[in-house]
């Protein structure tokens, strides 16, 4: 029996789709003007082990999986400006945009991640976005003011269910814009006017002037479209619950009429680096790219079934601390494995105890120990190596890659010791001084470098000393 941990209700429950021939399911993709970075990948990882587990237990034909791509954004309209600063700004937008989604497509492949079975992009969507606009002012749950549409939120009485906050809460909590055209502190756009050169389109609700969809609207119209007015699962990171999770089931049931957008809803948990937030001034931030394909983080490229095994190694709900350390024992693990099953074709079904692992609640950290017990046995065992090899492939961490692959890239380290004490007699300079916030820049420029460091007070002097170890 599959059991998720719903966030609407607040408990793991027993899943029942609506209809098991078609089970549905939607996840919030990426904004594509740059990069995804680490913390992108973890929900494309977890729901991707998701997606394979709803195949396995209802046929994959019976399973629809949309995950978007926001085209329309304001962080694209700025990025694709400052990038391509000679190109008509619509053109720009549009290379910006075909390119990054290119690459993300890319990255997430090598992570061993499934394509959905659909990828609605925001922008082939705008009939649909108008059409929300236009209901949920007919129903009363919108209004216009200075050629915006707006949610009102003071029209439906549960607003907040999701975040399980009340709408004072929110308010006294919230930075919301203060802007004449709203009624209320807590009132969302759902559709604006565009700026000159930003991408715009006929406006809904009787507005003349041209414009551009809100982002919660965006995801709500998608949904819709391929997925119908109520389904079965939405999922995407914590960061998401409020406000664009909670906007988007408000958008959806009042303007459909509907007591549910989705019925279960899944959350991802935060990810940080060796310890700390992942932000570029603090030197950690960190690309799926960049882990396949440069020295960025460890001082070598990572193959990218190790960074899927490293990211399954933490209960999707659970925080995870992202280190060399981490990845370097997933690439253990995957190598020993490897070598067990390269001569074996993969035989049967997965194993019964990891089906039933992942059915609770994706308990990944289970499944990869009862992964390691298989190993055991598979070593005397052929017939347990080609069980062994068809459930590294359902759980998307194998596919013929022999050791030496998953070990490619790899290259002793030549750590430049006189930089590295540099950086370490700064950062102390910088704590000593207390310039907190230099001093974690400085341990991020360390981290990227590969550069574990150890703080110990010396028992004779009480003097913090530091020490260091290059890892990966």
């Amino acid at each position: 029996m599959l059991t998720l941990h719903n966030t609407l209700t607040r408990r793991k429950e027993a899943f029942k789709p609506i209809d098991p021939t078609d089970v549905r399911m939607y996840v919030c993709g990426p904004t594509v003007y740059d990069y995804a970075h680490i913390g992108n990948a973890r929900p494309v990882i977890v729901f991707d082990v998701l997606f394979r587990l709803l195949r396995h237990i209802y046929g994959a034909d019976h399973v629809r999986y949309a995950r978007n791509i926001t085209d329309v954004d304001d962080k694209i309209n700025a990025r694709a400006a400052e990038r391509y600063p000679d190109v008509p700004p619509t053109e720009a937008i549009r290379k910006l945009t075909t390119e990054t989604a290119e690459q993300f497509h890319k990255d997430i492949a090598a992570l061993g991640v499934l394509p959905p079975t659909v990828e609605p992009r925001a922008t082939d969507h705008i009939a649909e976005m108008r059409t929300l606009c236009d209901e949920l002012l007919a129903r009363g749950h919108a209004y216009v003011g200075q050629d915006h549409v707006l949610f009102d939120v003071s029209s439906m009485a549960d607003y907040g269910k999701l975040a399980n906050r009340s709408l004072e809460e929110m308010e006294a909590g919230a930075r919301v814009e203060v802007a004449p055209y709203k009624k209320g502190a807590m009132d969302f756009v759902l559709w604006k006017p565009s700026k000159p050169g930003e991408p715009s389109w006929p406006s809904p609700c009787g507005i003349a002037a041209p414009g551009r969809p809100g982002w919660h609207l965006e995801c709500s119209a998608m949904a819709g479209k391929h997925l119908g007015q109520m389904f079965d699962i939405h999922a995407g990171g914590i960061d998401l619950v409020f406000p664009h999770h909670e906007n988007e089931v408000a958008q959806s049931r009042c303007a459909h009429g509907t007591a549910a957008m989705a019925n279960v809803w899944l959350h991802n948990g935060f990810l940080q680096v060796e310890g700390e937030k992942m932000s570029k001034s603090l030197g950690n931030f960190i690309t799926i790219n960049q882990l396949l394909a440069t020295k960025d983080f460890g001082g070598r490229p990572w193959h990218g079934r190790v960074v899927r095994l490293a990211m399954l190694g933490t209960h999707y709900r659970q925080p995870i601390d992202w280190t060399v350390d981490r990845l370097a024992q997933s690439r253990a693990t995957l190598i020993e494995l490897a070598e067990i099953v390269r001569h074996v074709e993969a035989a049967g079904a997965p194993h019964a105890d990891v089906v039933n692992a992942l059915s609770d609640d994706l308990n990944t950290p289970s499944a990869i120990s009862i992964l390691h017990g298989l190993a055991r046995s598979a070593r005397r065992n052929t017939e347990t190596a080609g069980e062994l090899r068809a459930t590294l492939e359902f759980m998307g961490l194998y596919d013929g890659e022999k050791p030496e692959e998953l070990n490619a890239g790899y290259e002793p380290r030549s750590v430049d010791a006189a930089k590295v004490e540099a950086l370490i007699a700064a950062r102390n300079a910088a704590r000593k001084s207390k310039d907190f916030k230099e001093a974690d820049r400085l341990r991020g420029e360390l981290t990227a470098l590969g550069i574990q460091l150890k703080d110990a007070k010396d028992p004779q002097t009480g003097e913090v000393v530091t020490t260091w170890e290059a890892k990966g």
